[in-house]
């Protein structure tokens, strides 16, 4: 079976159990992915006149399911999460539906709950956000779904897999109809360009980001003129002979910092959101703002493009930059902070200083920053108000030998802590008393992988 033929099977299970007038219980993750699966499913329920709730939860653990066991639950969905607790819902007797794309144990099928659909990516080797299985599932309902093609692109983006597009990714840009132009990967090609150079931190420029006169010299240098007819120009404004000028000299910059100066240069989705040009980049940063900081109410429906929702999310989204902002400066100038460096390594221990809903976002951009070189695995930790410890671990580049997913398996298994992820990401939550237990465990795993680590 392939993954055509796995949606295909599961949305006539899915199509039968609804006709059964269910109410269906659906929890996804916060994260733009999780966020922009759950409106995806959201419109797709509407249009079916079903009855549903949607819960969006920072993570998934025994404990909540713990807590799905207790209620009578109808009709049970995951999307974005789920595939690494079959073992534990396999309890819950109601039908259960998971559509996900992260790394899990293999199962046989045999071994399945009969109560139990799943349809992961990962399963079969294609690499698709949570949102884009949501959106292959909701388009074979229906064709006419296709119009929540641009909520699985801003899935893939939020999930950092827009650059390397495969088959099923690019029908999902087909059916969005959205505008693809390669250039730098500066945030965001729809704002003014000198201050999207000036505020710009996915792509650090030596003696330009952050500095208004090194913009300027920039701009100078490429002969590109900031305004044209008293309008701040941006990049989607720039001919193709300005975009390879400005590429040259941002990459000229970089040579001596960057081994990939031409890492900056990419794939920018442009796609038509309340009536506006907007780049995909910024929109899901928006989302994920909104997801993390416990409005997820607020992000569904800006997903859904409602004018109310909209007027919202700016102040979400501005509180959100502070925080990153608030929370990158005390990571540079606190020398207090609680590290164990190495080659090839940092873990950061932010414990209550950074909130444990941007950890995630810190060591990503720690990780793609110019900084560490690919390969580099960068390990954030912040405590929880409940004193759980949230782990968020990353690989700088692509090129790194470790699949993370796999790392934290063996980090977490023997110490009973649940985990996921992907090869370049993963996660886990764990009790404050196994803190100690988990950062030996990963030195322990490194020392294995033969890298020397230094505290």
């Amino acid at each position: 079976m392939n993954l055509e033929e796995a949606i295909k099977r599961a949305v006539e299970l899915f199509l039968e159990e609804i006709e059964k007038d269910k109410f269906i219980e659906i929890v996804s993750h916060f994260d733009t992915d999780g966020v922009t699966a759950a409106a995806i499913m959201t419109q797709t329920l509407k249009r079916l006149d079903k009855k549903f709730r949607i819960n969006i939860v920072k993570q998934l653990d025994n404990e909540y399911i713990d807590e799905l066991k207790k209620r009578n639950i109808d009709m049970l969905m995951f999307l974005d999460l789920g595939s690494a607790f079959i073992d534990s819902l396999k309890d819950i007797q109601c039908p259960i539906f998971i559509l996900d794309h992260h790394e899990m144990h293999s199962i046989a099928e045999s071994d399945m709950p009969s109560q139990i659909v799943l349809v992961n990516s990962s399963n079969f080797d294609e690499e698709l956000s949570g949102a884009g299985v949501s959106y292959l599932f909701a388009k074979s309902i229906n064709e006419k779904n296709k119009d929540l093609a641009k909520l699985a692109v801003l899935g893939m983006v939020g999930d950092m897999i827009d650059q390397d597009i495969n088959r099923f990714n690019n029908i999902i840009l087909k059916d969005a109809e959205i505008t693809i132009r390669k250039g730098p990967l500066i945030f965001s090609a729809t704002r003014s360009l000198h201050k999207a150079l000036e505020f710009s931190s996915n792509v650090f420029i030596p003696q330009v980001t952050g500095s208004s006169k090194g913009v300027s010299d920039l701009l100078r240098e490429a002969e590109i003129k900031i305004k044209d007819n008293e309008r701040y120009r941006t990049l989607l404004d720039l001919s193709q002979e300005e975009m390879s000028r400005l590429v040259t000299a941002i990459i000229l910059r970089r040579l001596k910092t960057d081994e990939n100066p031409e890492s900056i240069i990419g794939n920018i989705y442009i796609l038509k959101f309340f009536n506006h040009q907007e780049d995909a980049r910024e929109l899901s940063a928006v989302i994920n703002s909104c997801g993390r900081l416990g409005h997820t109410d607020l992000a569904v429906a800006f997903c859904l493009e409602c004018k109310k929702a909209k007027e919202s999310v700016e102040e979400v989204y501005n509180n959100y930059k502070h925080m990153i902002v608030t929370a990158l400066n005390w990571i540079n100038s606190n020398t207090k902070v609680s590290k164990i460096e190495g080659d090839g390594y940092l873990i950061l221990n932010a414990k209550k200083i950074i909130d444990d809903s941007i950890i995630g976002t810190i060591s990503s951009i720690i990780s793609s920053s110019f900084m560490y070189p690919e390969g580099t695995i960068i390990v954030g930790l912040a405590q929880r108000s409940d004193k759980k410890i949230k782990c968020s671990m990353r690989l700088c580049g692509k090129k790194g030998e470790l699949n993370v997913y796999e790392f934290l398996g063996r980090v977490c298994e023997p110490l009973g802590i649940d985990y996921g992820g992907h090869p370049n990401a993963g996660g886990c939550l764990f009790t404050e008393d196994k803190e100690h237990d988990f950062i030996e465990a990963i030195e322990k795993e490194l020392n294995i992988r033969r890298i020397s680590v230094k505290i």
